[in-house]
This record gives C-alpha cells, structure tokens and sequence, in this order.
C-alpha cells in the first residue's frame, strides 16, 4: 500500500507506491517563494511510482529554471513536486502535501547561503551553501 498525497483544496490526490529518498530542506529563494515559507521539505521519488489520483486538470507547472518545472495545484496554489528535464525519472516531492504519515530519513539543509535572514536551524543536520554532489 502506498502513501497517499493531496493538495489543500483536495482537488488534486495522488498515491506514491514506492520509497520516499531522503529528505532535504531546501532554503533555495525559489523553494521559499513557491512555497511561502523559509524552507521546502522534499524528498526525492521515481517519476514511475507517483500515480495522480484526481485532478491532472488541476495540475500546472511553471519553468521556474531552463532545467526545472514545479507543479502545483491551479486552484488552492498548493505545490507538489518538481521535476528537472535533465532527470525526468526523478521527482522532489513536496513532503507537505502528504496525508500519510512517512518515515522519513531527513539528512540536510541545502542552500543555506541564500535563506531567509530571520530564518534559524535549529538542528544538528548537515548544512550546505549549495546542493552536495
């Protein structure tokens, strides 16, 4: 049984049938904007075990970069995951969005050098200026 996943209006439901990757919070200015908060939590899935449930009308995206499309709900503006063409079989979902609960193996801060100045870690993960190799 896999982990189910939807967006705040509901609009959009989706399954994810294999393992969440591990989990990064990404301080990035684009993961701050597109999420309106300090930080995006989001763990790396294979493309091929997302299944959308409901709502692929609802589903948008944006090329937030030449490599990078967020998809998100058009309604309630919830964002689910993004993929980069470069690595098409890979999507960053936006753990948030779960409505199961995950066992998740967080292991960084990424992007710290461009994060909020009122934003404060308060945790004993690794940090990285940028993305690590």
């Amino acid at each position: 049984m896999g982990l189910k996943g939807s967006c705040l209006c509901g609009g959009i439901q989706y399954e994810v049938m294999g393992p969440l990757g591990q989990a990064m919070y990404c301080h990035c200015q684009k993961c701050r904007k597109s999420n309106g908060t300090a930080f995006a939590l989001n763990a790396a899935i294979q493309a091929s075990d997302f299944t959308l449930k409901a709502g692929s009308e609802l589903l948008k995206s944006h090329a937030s970069s030449e490599d990078a499309r967020r998809h998100f709900c058009s309604n309630c503006g919830s964002p689910i995951y993004s993929q980069r063409s470069s690595m098409p079989d890979v999507l960053r979902l936006r753990v948030g969005t779960l409505d199961d609960d995950a066992d998740l193996e967080k292991v960084a801060h990424i992007f710290v050098g461009s994060r909020a100045s009122w934003d404060e870690i308060h945790d004993d993960l690794p940090q990285f200026a940028e993305r690590p190799v």
